[in-house]
């Protein structure tokens, strides 16, 4: 990658600020479980594979220094409430004891994920045919992972082996995930990209224009229903009305095998400055009622197939997602 999301140095974590892309590439260092949680928080760093590696380098900072690592699991579990990964990390640690053990889980949890994001694109590439125009909604490349990504490296896997695509990437308000982040790293890595209003799927999908459509997940329920940033739930209802094929590719630590179906889902709400505004520039009127949900649920009828670093469940439902946990 030309690029680096996550640097453990072993004194401290720097995470890539993504607040500050593309204008400007500069690194928030944490040195506490307190500094990695409120870096999460703010979205300094974002995507659930990558919320769960860095709460697990915060975890490693306070064994470290000596602190109390009850106060750091409890601090770390607040930071955002809807991906599960952030969850399945932090239970992950509490089953190592001792500072060195505590850093060697964390790097493996980071190393693990690198893997399972290139399986997860080797098994998804082969859905790309050649000439394909693949639109995806938020950014789920490396920046939300420790690298690679999801349903963005399904789209990377298939450009590094030749295939001609075309991305459509969603500018997905209000963070614009996808104007800021998924257009910086096809920009990066030379991957062809067009930059759309997310208003402007329907128009495209509508008109023929979008082959196929791959999404993240934040969140899978044990029934396949998906939790996924805002609007996801809209492309999949849009797909299922023309025919349109709709994947989600994530790795099986964001398969919530106790979660029993979407509605179950805690879903953020994130602050009314994100809508009103941005970076000191106010376009709403002052005292505005504001609604901001930071993600929304996709029911598995309308999710074409699930791909995860064990291989594609086409139609998912119950029985599927727990094979696949199985495997």
């Amino acid at each position: 990658m030309k690029f680096e999301t996550l640097r453990w140095s072993g004194e401290a974590l720097e995470l890539l600020d993504q607040r500050v892309l593309p204008e400007r590439t500069e690194y928030v260092n944490c040195r506490t479980a307190s500094d990695v949680a409120e870096a999460i928080r703010a979205m300094v760093v974002r995507g659930a594979p990558a919320i769960g590696c860095a709460a697990a380098f915060g975890v490693a900072l306070d064994a470290r220094h000596g602190a109390d690592l009850t106060a750091a699991y409890e601090v770390l579990a607040k930071s955002r409430p809807t991906a599960v990964n952030l969850f399945w990390a932090l239970d992950r640690m509490k089953k190592v004891h001792g500072a060195p053990a505590i850093e060697a889980e964390a790097r493996a949890i980071y190393e693990e994920d690198l893997a399972v994001n290139r399986a997860i694109g080797a098994h998804g590439e082969r859905l790309i045919p050649d000439g394909a125009r693949v639109m995806t909604h938020c950014n789920t490349g490396a920046l939300a992972t420790a690298g690679h990504g999801t349903a963005l490296g399904v789209i990377r896997s298939a450009h590094q082996l030749g295939r001609k695509l075309m991305v459509i990437a969603n500018e997905t308000r209000p963070f614009l995930q996808g104007a800021r982040l998924t257009a910086w790293e096809c920009v990066q890595e030379g991957i062809p990209v067009t930059l759309v209003t997310d208003s402007a799927a329907g128009f495209l999908i509508g008109r023929g224009e979008v082959d196929l459509i791959i999404v993240g997940a934040d969140r899978v329920a044990s029934n396949g229903d998906v939790a996924n940033k805002i609007g996801t739930y809209t492309l999949a209802v849009l797909a299922g009305r023309h025919g349109v094929p709709f994947y989600v590719a994530a790795p099986r630590s964001t398969f919530d095998p106790e979660m029993a179906d979407g509605a179950a889902i805690a879903i953020e709400e994130r602050a009314p400055e994100e809508v009103t505004g941005y970076r000191g520039l106010r376009w709403a009127p002052s005292g505005i009622a504001v609604r901001n949900p930071a993600f929304d649920v996709t029911p598995a009828e309308l999710i074409t197939g699930l791909i995860c670093e064990k291989g594609v469940l086409l139609r998912p439902d119950r029985d599927g997602v727990l094979g696949l946990l199985s495997a």
